[in-house]
């Protein structure tokens, strides 16, 4: 073979293995496009629509509504006012210490759905017990009481009238009900939705009783994302 056909297949040879590279980094690089769409579609909390949010038993307003200010204090006696609310999402339930089944059932599922939801979302909720009983839910009773749950959830307390102020602001109806003759011997009947409130401090919507974990986790990833 001369020195030519020898340079030649040479030529020809190095032109195949670099079209052979090409197809291999081609396909490669097609392979990791298509798992990081899928990564990134498993990963990506589903907005899912005002119809749907319906049927998963929540209810976002169309235009959220303003709430006046309060004075409330948490279970570890700091302040707790409108400000409070602002910069976060925050879940707000009206319930009570005493209350033998909504409400710990109504905590047990914001718990499963704070360890279920992902971590850059739980960082922008907050999960806020606003006490209907506070004659007997003292800032020491919610500091005892709220870390059966979460140390982090919030536990509110104060003045009967700012409670029922902003009760009545987030459509939260609650009447004590009378069980026996002592001064304690009483319940408290209570609405059981939980009131959202976006990062304005504004009522946004609420999620409809019972909630079920599921349901409210995909409807809250939904409304943060869609924010």
């Amino acid at each position: 073979m001369t020195a030519s056909a020898t340079a030649n297949s040479n030529l020809k040879t190095a032109r195949q293995r670099r079209g052979i590279l090409l197809t291999v980094g081609g396909v490669l690089i097609f392979i990791l496009l298509v798992l990081a769409l899928f990564i990134n579609k498993i990963t990506t909390p589903r907005v899912i629509s005002p119809l749907e949010l319906r049927a998963n038993g929540t209810l976002v307003f169309e235009q959220p509504r303003i709430i006046n200010d309060f004075q409330l204090l948490d279970q570890h006696g700091e302040g707790f006012n409108l400000e409070s609310l602002k910069g976060k999402w925050s879940l707000l339930f009206f319930g009570f210490t005493h209350c033998p089944d909504v409400c710990p059932a109504t905590l047990a599922v914001l718990r499963d759905v704070k360890a279920q939801m992902d971590s850059d979302l739980v960082a922008q909720t907050s999960f806020v017990l606003v006490t209907v009983d506070p004659a007997r839910d003292t800032v020491a009773q919610l500091a005892q009481y709220m870390p059966y749950f979460d140390p982090d959830f919030i536990g509110l307390t104060g003045e009967f009238l700012q409670i029922k102020r902003l009760a009545n602001q987030l459509n939260m109806a609650f009447v004590k009900v009378k069980t026996g003759a002592g001064s304690d011997d009483y319940s408290v009947d209570h609405s059981a939705n939980i009131a959202i409130i976006n990062p304005y401090g504004h009522y946004h919507g609420f999620i409809k009783s019972p909630p079920d974990t599921a349901r409210v986790k995909l409807t809250l990833q939904s409304i943060i994302s869609s924010f």
